[in-house]
């Protein structure tokens, strides 16, 4: 029931905010996350959040977590998290980046080591950055905001997903020298690890929880229960996200037709596909091609 209750934050609203540049619904940068309009009860992210404090001092819980954010921190939260009780002093100043999560994975889709790097963040969001990583941070957010406000280049969007792409490696740089440093992955996080890599490698010929748990010699509903504890997520809900970007791609950059389509990815049938790509996107195939 508590769910229900949680209001959701949308990457829409957070255009009016002055001083911000944006790349349609996909993605949004802002040097003055200062001025944003705060929300004074949990929220669940429906989008990807990467900022730096540069100036100051920002407190929030996670999920719970209470988190403080001093200059120099990068703080990376994913979707489905909850946040609330934030607080900034007055002196606060940062960069931040807010992405949508199927602009994020449309990026690093065929990108393994960054994706699984990625989840590291998870369960350790703040992390401290040396003087040349801040540095670094900065030049791509320029560089990408510089892009962004291109309107005349035609090749703007490609553009800024090769920055981002680029900039991913270099944050996931960050997250293997803090993972050196940290204490081991227990074994759930180990388990949700090993189950997202079998997803990324086997999600177009299967999608069963069931076959997912036999590979890791455990059973589904000690998969579904780990999974679900370490990424408020369940295994379907992993599946389904990666298919579903899969099948958007496959729509919008190639010339298969959907009946080659719903073969390609070990569909049933065309039918099948068009109801299981509905319930999740809202349109039919043939409506999200042509929109």
């Amino acid at each position: 029931m508590v769910k229900h209750l949680i209001k959701e934050s949308d990457l829409n609203k957070a255009k009016t905010w002055s001083e911000s540049v944006f790349l349609g619904d996909d993605l949004l940068l802002t040097e003055r996350i200062n001025e944003a309009p705060m929300p004074t009860e949990p929220r669940r992210m429906n989008f990807i959040l990467i900022g730096l404090c540069t100036k100051g001092e920002v407190m929030y819980q996670l999920d719970t977590q209470k988190q403080v954010i001093k200059p120099g921190d990068i703080l990376i939260v994913s979707d489905r998290h909850v946040v609330d009780s934030y607080q900034r002093s007055p002196d606060m100043e940062g960069l931040c980046m807010m992405m949508s999560v199927h602009f994020f994975r449309e990026i690093i889709q065929n990108v393994s080591d960054v994706s699984a790097l990625f989840l590291f963040s998870r369960q350790h969001p703040v992390m401290s950055l040396e003087q040349r990583e801040i540095d670094t941070f900065k030049e791509y957010f320029q560089v990408i905001k510089q892009k962004i406000s291109d309107e005349g280049n035609h090749f703007r969007k490609d553009l800024v997903k090769t920055l981002l792409l680029a900039m991913f490696y270099d944050l996931s740089n960050i997250i293997y020298r803090v993972k050196q440093d940290d204490k081991p992955q227990t074994r759930a996080e180990v388990i949700f690890t090993k189950f997202i890599k079998l997803v990324e490698t086997h999600f177009r010929q299967e999608r069963r929880v069931s076959w997912y748990a036999q590979q890791l010699c455990i059973t589904a509903k000690y998969l579904s229960e780990t999974v679900k504890n370490v990424s408020r997520r369940t295994p379907n809900d992993w599946i389904d996200n990666y298919v579903i970007l899969e099948l958007r791609v496959l729509l919008r950059n190639s010339t298969k037709n959907i009946k080659e389509i719903s073969e390609e990815l070990n569909f049933p049938n065309q039918s099948f596909m068009g109801k299981y790509f509905k319930e999740h996107v809202g349109m039919s195939p043939t409506q999200y091609r042509k929109s």
